[in-house]
């Protein structure tokens, strides 16, 4: 039994090396790995797809889980050059929760300084949370022009966002003796996450605050963003989407019955610059004039 466990242990490390040649992000590996970890100690046998399948089947997991487990294991089949005939999970697509900025921002206070700072990070930037947990080093934060360079993973394009002075704070606060800012494999910003969340959600007496995730603040951003703008290529640009389908999503997450504008009419070049300057969108030309709109 126990020669039998440990060649499923070296199968897994020996999948995780062949992940990281074969280019998958950290994220992904790190993932996989978990999950055959996972059926092993469940009780299947790696050699035995029946055996995967039976574990899969008997499992309380969400469609979504059994479907990144069923991957996990096609792509160890695929490193020994073998295929399977994998059990057919269908991912349902719900849109996802958006909470209101109170709750995030009651959520960020009341974590502890570590991630609270992470939090804000994705509040603001709208990173992923691999992109800030294991990519985001020191070098990619600009303390001066307010900025974080965001090497991208998941295909995803890189892009270089504004920070607030609030956060430019919180991050010189942190310690720095690594090259990354917040460590490149360790788990521990989330499960302390976890802990915190459900602390602070018992606290205020709002369950709704559990739902919140690291990827809900990457929504709620992208949310905004679109609803303050209404400029879906924009929200593709921040969010670093190769796929204009991907963005659409955001244009449906929140019904907003706000659509009142205010409209200020520019004189001169200097008028439409300081306009622009303050968010005002030009609409068109009037006579001489040029007129701007800012949606209220």
């Amino acid at each position: 039994m126990k020669s039998h466990s440990w060649t499923q242990k070296g199968k897994i490390v020996e999948f995780e090396f062949w992940l990281l040649k074969q280019g998958y992000s950290q994220a992904t590996i790190v993932s996989r790995r978990k999950l055959l970890n996972r059926l092993v100690r469940l009780g299947a046998n790696l050699k035995d797809e029946e055996s995967i399948k039976a574990i899969i089947a008997k499992t309380s997991w969400s469609i979504s889980r059994k479907v990144n487990a069923i991957d996990a294991y096609d792509s160890l089949l695929k490193m020994d050059g073998k295929t399977w005939t994998p059990p057919i999970y269908k991912r349902v697509r719900k849109l996802p929760f958006i909470p209101s900025e109170m709750e995030l921002d009651s959520l960020i206070a009341g974590c502890s300084k570590k991630v609270s700072t992470f939090l804000q990070l994705l509040k603001e930037t709208e990173m992923r949370s691999g992109e800030a947990r294991g990519l985001l080093k020191w070098a990619d934060i600009d303390f001066q022009q307010r900025s974080v360079r965001i090497t991208p993973e998941k295909g995803s394009n890189p892009r270089i966002l504004p920070i607030s002075i609030k956060l430019a704070r919180m991050l010189e606060e942190m310690p720095k003796n690594a090259d990354t800012v917040f460590g490149v494999t360790s788990d521990l910003i989330r499960r302390n996450f976890g802990k915190q969340r459900k602390r602070i959600a018992a606290k205020l007496k709002n369950p709704r605050i559990k739902q919140i995730t690291f990827h809900t603040f990457r929504h709620w951003k992208g949310t905004m963003e679109y609803h303050k703008t209404r400029d879906i290529l924009h929200v593709k640009e921040v969010l670093g989407h190769k796929s204009l389908n991907n963005t659409m999503l955001y244009t449906q997450l929140i019904s907003f019955n706000d659509d009142e504008f205010t409209a200020a009419v520019a004189h001169s070049e200097e008028e439409a610059c300081k306009f622009v300057e303050a968010g005002f969108t030009f609409v068109c030309d009037f006579g001489a004039n040029k007129i701007f709109k800012k949606r209220k």
